[in-house]
Formats: C-alpha cells, structure tokens, sequence
C-alpha cells in the first residue's frame, strides 16, 4: 500500500506552492506547457513550477529546446525549474500500430520516474498540484498514489477538448453507422450522416476527425478513447483558449459531471526559437531584412508546422500557384521525415523539388526557406495572410498579430479547425488553380473579414489584463489549488 503524502513539513510555510507538470515530448505540447508555468509563477509569486522532461532521441530539436530551457533557467530570476527524467526503453514494434501508440506507452513507463522525482520534490517543498497534458494521462496514477491534485493542461481548443471529452459516447454511433466492416476505417454509410459534438456550432462530417480516430482497427483508436476518458478524472482542465475567441465552446463545457474548465489563454512564446534552433539567429536575420524590404501587408507566409510537411507533387503544385498568383510569399518548406518516429528536417537542395527555374524567376518576389522562426515572422508588418496548417498554436499566434488565415490541414486535429482548403493527409493534391483561388480571397478578401481579425487581436490582449476573462480564469484556477492545500493543512 502506497502511502499517501501529506502537505504538512516542520517549520514550512504553507504560501508557497510547487506545482509540477509533465508534456508529451513534442513541440507543439512542451512549449505551451512551459509558457504556461512562466505565466503561472508570474501572477502569483506564491508558486513556482517544476517541469518533467521526457527525452526522446529521435528528435534532436525537441532536445535542444528542452536543453536550452535549463540553461535559461539557470542565468534568469525565472520561477521555474526543469528535470530531465532518466531513459527509459522505448516499446519495441510488436507493441504499438501507430505513433500516438507509441508516445503512449513511451510515456507511461517514466511512471517510475515521475513518482521518484515528485516523492523527492515533496520532501522538501508542498506539491501543490500536478498538471499532465492531452497524452500523459497515465500519470494521473502517480497523482493519485501520491494523493496530489492532478489537472489537465490542454494545448488544444476548447472546441477539440469538447470532442475528446464526448468520443467515448460517439464511440458506440461511430462503430454502427461509420465502420467499414472490411477495412476498420471509419467511413460513413451514409455521406449525409454528420455527428453532433456541443462544442461544435454546425454537425461535424465523419471525414474531419482525427486520421487515428478514423483507423478503429489500430490502436490509435483505442489511445484517443482512453486519454479522452482519463481527462474526467482530475481536478479541473486548463486550456489555451479563450472565452471572446471560443464562446460556444466554452459554454458548452458547463456542464454537470465534467471537472471546471479555466480557459486562460493565449498563452504564447513571443521569444520564439532564435536562441536555441541551430539556424536560429542567422536564418531569422536574413529573412527579417527581406521582410523589411517588402510593403506592409503585402507578403503571404506559408507554414505547415514543426511536424507538417508536404510530398513533392504538392509541393510542385504550390509553387505554381504562388507564381500564378503573383503575391509576394515566404514559404517554409520542410522535407518529410524519413522515419516514422522521426520529425521533418531541412532539404539539403530545394531546388530540386521545386518547378525548374521557378526560385529564379520568382527571385524578387518571394523567398523559400527551409525552418523558420513563425512567431517574429507573423509579428512582422509585411505580412498579409497566413496559409497554416491550422495547429492551434499557429491559431494563436495569428489571432495575436491579426493575420489572417488560409487553412490547410495535415495531421491531428487540424481538420476540425479548418474552414478553407479542404486537405488531408494521403489525400487528393491541392491544385495550383485552387490555390490561387485561395491566395486571392487571403490576400484581397473582405474589408469585413479583416475588420474581425483585427477586433480578435485587440480581444486576444485585453483578455490578459486585469479583469480580462483570461485573468480571472487562471486567478480561479489559483484560489481553487491554493484553498484545496489550505483544506488539506486544516485536516493534517
């Protein structure tokens, strides 16, 4: 039997609080996770924060920011604090279908460690609470044994957080009325079935779920099912979201049954990767003085992502659609990873993927690159649109700078966050005419539209300051973890 920590140590004061979060090892979970503990430990000097860092070796960049982050911490004031868990095995190829079954397991058998590192925090320090993100909630076990309140941070809409939280009651209309029986494929029987999740306004057609949703025969199915089911057993969910961005969404997470939803964002790097990516800083600078040369609002960025990538017939048609359109561009392009554990990398010739002679005749005009910083390029005043492979953080961060966004979706939730292109993984290619189509409603569209960007981006500030909803979320979420450890202390 496993005993329970107590929060009570001789000659402690009990206003300090240490909170704890883990990330899947992944960029676009671990960087939200570490600017919510910096923004966390900035309102209220009463907690500082410990980050548990998974290492994975196949992903060198991932590496070198969770590298750089202690070193950061070391030469700053900064609250935060970060350890690296030791090695472990990773599953080996018989025990998992897809990369969402392998991240699963790979983070479930740091259990061990997580459960010596948090016991040895709580020695010295009261652990107030222990945060776990969207595919680490195995460790809510370790919360559990050790008696610590466990929360969800969640770096995913509020909209996405709806529908994992209501998957396992589609799961039973899922498997009549959309299953293939011969192939596993969720597909509808019926093209005019569409499912009714409460935080979607309009029904959502089966085709844009998750492409591991839509594979019932692998196990990626069966790890949404069981993270979305673990989400309702902690304390409350803290999401990087916000109420003037998300009403619906938000709303219709209140209601009876689930844990409260503190929506407290947008939380952001504004840093960015300069001081840690190895093309960081040079990169960054010649891309800036182009920038700097080019109009205001004159220039569409294209970026898929730190995990998107697109095949060379795509990447073909692209360019042709850029050239047609005759917009200024900067387009990030990054080669497919090799492996399937493994991230995009760097072409070592782009040229040769591209159109012949398409960067010389495009010279003055546009620049392609390889990886770029997107939070300063999105800052920049040249730019006009957006064309995003709709990862929320990329959401963020246009809303915050009042860019607007052309859609395309490539992986994950994406799809459920599109409203634009309509494009999938292994699916049809997107042609140059219909990219050009879509350039010019980015890039010449409504004045109206526009108008709504920019109200979004002033709305995206205001919610941070006092009185802003985002404030009085995470300062509910504060009172809730600090009167649950001074109900703890009374009854110690």
């Amino acid at each position: 039997m496993v005993k329970k920590l107590r929060y009570r140590r001789v000659g402690m004061a009990m206003d300090k609080y240490e909170v704890v979060f883990i990330s899947t090892p992944l960029i676009g979970n671990l960087v939200p996770t570490v600017e919510f503990a910096h923004h966390l430990t900035r309102h209220d000097p009463r907690f500082s924060a410990t980050i548990l860092i998974i290492t994975v070796h196949e992903r060198p960049i991932v590496n070198l920011y969770t590298q750089s982050l202690a070193t950061a911490a070391s030469h700053s004031q900064s609250h935060v604090n970060f350890i690296h868990l030791p090695t472990v095995q990773p599953p080996t190829p018989d025990q998992y279908q897809s990369s969402l079954g392998y991240t699963s397991l790979f983070i479930d058998k740091h259990k061990p460690h997580v459960k010596h590192a948090i016991s040895t925090l709580a020695s010295t320090t009261s652990v107030a609470a222990f945060f776990v993100d969207m595919f680490t909630t195995s460790m809510i076990d370790v919360a559990q044994d050790l008696g610590i309140p466990c929360y969800l941070f969640f770096a995913s809409p509020a909209s996405f957080l709806g529908f994992m939280l209501h998957l396992p009651a589609l799961a039973t209309q899922l498997a009549a009325d959309f299953v293939d029986s011969h192939s596993g494929l969720i597909a509808p029987k019926d093209s005019a079935i569409e499912l009714i999740v409460p935080t979607f306004s309009k029904p959502l057609p089966p085709s844009v779920l998750p492409s591991s949703v839509l594979k019932r025969n692998k196990d990626g199915y069966f790890w949404y099912l069981e993270h979305a089911r673990r989400y309702t057993e902690t304390m409350g969910i803290v999401v990087n979201t916000f109420l003037e961005l998300e009403p619906h969404a938000i709303e219709s997470l209140s209601i009876s049954g689930l844990p409260p939803v503190y929506p407290v964002g947008p939380i952001l790097d504004h840093a960015g990767a300069s001081q840690w990516h190895p093309d960081g800083a040079q990169l960054h600078d010649s891309i800036m003085e182009w920038l700097d040369q080019q109009p205001p609002s004159s220039v569409v960025f294209l970026c898929f992502g730190s995990m998107g990538s697109l095949e060379g017939p795509q990447l073909r048609e692209i360019a042709i659609g850029l050239e047609r359109s005759g917009y200024r561009f900067l387009w990030s392009i990054r080669e497919p990873p090799k492996g399937k554990l493994d991230l995009p990398g760097e072409y070592t010739n782009v040229e040769a993927v591209l159109p012949a002679g398409f960067l010389d005749r495009t010279a003055g005009l546009g620049l392609a690159c390889g990886w770029v910083q997107q939070v300063r390029v999105l800052s920049h005043q040249a730019i006009g649109g957006f064309v995003s492979h709709c990862g929320w953080n990329s959401i963020l961060e246009s809303v915050w700078y009042g860019v607007p966004i052309a859609t395309w979706p490539v992986y994950a939730e994406q799809q459920m966050n599109a409203f634009e292109l309509d494009y999938r993984e292994g699916g049809n290619l997107v042609v140059a005419e219909e990219l050009e189509r879509g350039l010019r409603r980015l890039m010449d569209g409504e004045d109206e539209v526009k108008a709504k960007v920019r109200e979004m981006k002033s709305k995206s500030r205001m919610v941070l300051m006092e009185n802003g909803s985002s404030c009085k979320s995470l300062a509910s979420l504060i009172q809730e973890i600090s009167g649950r450890i001074q109900g703890l202390k009374k009854d110690c």
